[in-house]
């Protein structure tokens, strides 16, 4: 299943953010998943390190903006490229391609990718698939909106993203989704 990961490009190697991340892909891969990225640094080269180490086959959607923005190519441990042109469509294939979404602690560019991953399985734009939010910033972030927007939000949007403290969590949660 391709499976992927939304994540800070600001962890660099030896980071904490950065090892759990890498162990994420390691731990993904080692459970049969292709593993999915944006393709760049931080979290994105982290996981896609810890599948490529695995054994995991590691695809990474890079994208012309975002390297006219900040150059350079896709991490040395993407081993497939899906090259785009905008980041519209680059959200696009992270989202259309996946059969599973796993967010480590990011900015505000990946609550945007979980955001629309979100909201695409609300409108079943896409196939039913499970959304895990890892770290306690994301159970802050989740329960705030649920409590305040809640008169917009209806339980079943609500219980589609699914909120745990580590990456083993993560990857026992998408086990079970099956």
């Amino acid at each position: 299943m391709n499976v992927c990961v939304f994540g800070s490009a600001q962890p660099k190697p030896g980071d904490p953010a950065y090892i759990e991340a890498q162990h994420l892909g390691g731990l993904l891969a080692d459970a049969g998943h292709q593993v999915v990225t944006g393709g760049y640094v931080g979290t994105m080269e982290a996981a896609s390190r810890g599948a490529a180490e695995a054994g995991g086959h590691v695809i990474g959607v890079t994208c012309r903006q975002i390297e006219a923005y900040r150059p350079g190519g896709a991490n040395p441990w993407v081993h497939e490229v899906w090259p785009t042109a905008t980041l519209t469509e680059r959200l696009d294939w992270l989202t259309s391609r996946c059969q599973a979404f796993l967010a480590l602690p990011g900015g505000i560019g990946t609550l945007v990718e979980v955001s629309l991953a979100w909201n695409l399985l609300a409108v079943r734009a896409i196939s039913p698939a499970p959304l895990i939010l890892i770290g306690s910033g994301w159970q802050a972030v989740i329960t705030i909106l649920l409590e305040q927007q809640n008169h917009n939000i209806d339980d079943r949007v609500g219980r589609l993203a699914v909120c745990v403290p580590t990456v083993d969590a993560a990857v026992e949660a998408l086990a079970r989704w099956h």
